[in-house]
């Protein structure tokens, strides 16, 4: 695969680690891709720096600009540095601020502005236009899905039996990469996907549940706090995923804690969604070697407080 040769010297070859703790909840051999071990605490650096090194110099000349929920922006700012490049990114104001100062932090220029991905990106469209920049997509854009299909492509070097994987959508670069390259090394692999049941563009546009363009999305899950579904990746979801389903909030903060109570390690909120949803649905959606991708761990741990409330709402007290 070109992306991964391309990336071979760029990215963490991330562990695929097992866990006594999840086989037993769920009765099969759980492998973790650990994503959010990987350089910029996420899977995007993989997308955006093969991205980044697919431009042409008159492109790269230009600078960069972007639009992200945040770890993206890492991304795109690691990359954009390495390559010499000016990096411009627009970032929901909610963003944690972890990932904020971390994009500045690799040399990029920050503006916050509105309250998801949508507003964000449409404002670093506007400012595209005005400077002449070249836009580089979160999700939306074949180079950057090629990027995203070499973590699968080493989880089955990792563990070629692996028979299912649970992989969170936000816009869908992620899983349409994952999806595609899966299905060509193993025919088949079942590959599914997991939003926040407050983000759940993909699905309800699927299974037909509700609006495809949503007005609110406020989730835990703030890297897949993604208001509409994307186009090219909505295309090879259907072809290629075989099904998506939904957590609720309290699910997503439980598996959270799991992972850092007996796995010692962080992973943000959309990181933990695959793991929620495996294990929401390990009763009834039956696997032997189930991989899991945690794709990011950038997450504030001033947040814990609330993450501890959510995962246990049956506990907390009213003043």
């Amino acid at each position: 695969m070109d992306a991964q040769e391309q990336l071979k010297e760029v990215v963490h070859r991330t562990p695929l680690e097992t866990s006594s703790t999840f086989n037993g909840r769920t009765g099969q051999h759980v492998y973790l891709k650990m994503e959010n071990q990987q350089k910029t605490g996420a899977f995007k650096v993989r997308g955006a720096s093969y991205k980044v090194a697919c431009l042409t110099d008159e492109e790269a000349s230009r600078g960069v600009i972007a639009a992200s929920a945040g770890n993206h922006a890492q991304g795109v700012a690691l990359a954009a540095s390495k390559r010499g490049i000016t990096a411009k990114i627009f970032m929901p104001e909610a963003t944690p601020r972890a990932k904020v100062e971390a994009t500045e932090g690799y040399g990029a220029t920050v503006v916050l502005t509105g309250e998801s991905f949508q507003e964000a990106y449409q404002a670093a469209l506007i400012e595209q236009k005005r400077m002449g920049a070249t836009f580089l997509h979160p999700f939306d854009d074949y180079d950057v899905m090629a990027g995203q299909a070499t973590v699968v492509v080493e989880m089955l070097q990792q563990q070629p039996e692996l028979d299912t994987i649970y992989v969170p959508i936000g816009g869908g670069g992620l899983i349409s990469g994952v999806a595609f390259a899966a299905k060509q090394l193993k025919p088949d692999i079942k590959v599914i996907g997991v939003q926040s049941a407050k983000a759940p563009s993909t699905y309800n546009a699927l299974y037909k549940k509700g609006p495809e363009k949503l007005t609110s999305v406020s989730t835990i899950a703030d890297g897949i706090a993604v208001k509409e579904k994307g186009k090219l990746t909505y295309s090879c979801i259907q072809k290629y995923v075989d099904q998506v389903i939904t957590v609720e909030e309290h699910e997503i903060a439980k598996a959270m804690l799991l992972l850092l109570e007996r796995e010692k390690t962080l992973v943000e909120g959309a990181g933990a969604t695959a793991l929620a949803g495996l294990l929401s649905k390990c009763g009834t959606l039956k696997s032997e070697h189930c991989g899991v991708i945690l794709s990011g761990g950038n997450m504030d741990l001033s947040r814990l407080p609330l993450v501890r409330r959510l995962a246990n709402p049956k506990k907390m007290v009213i003043a």
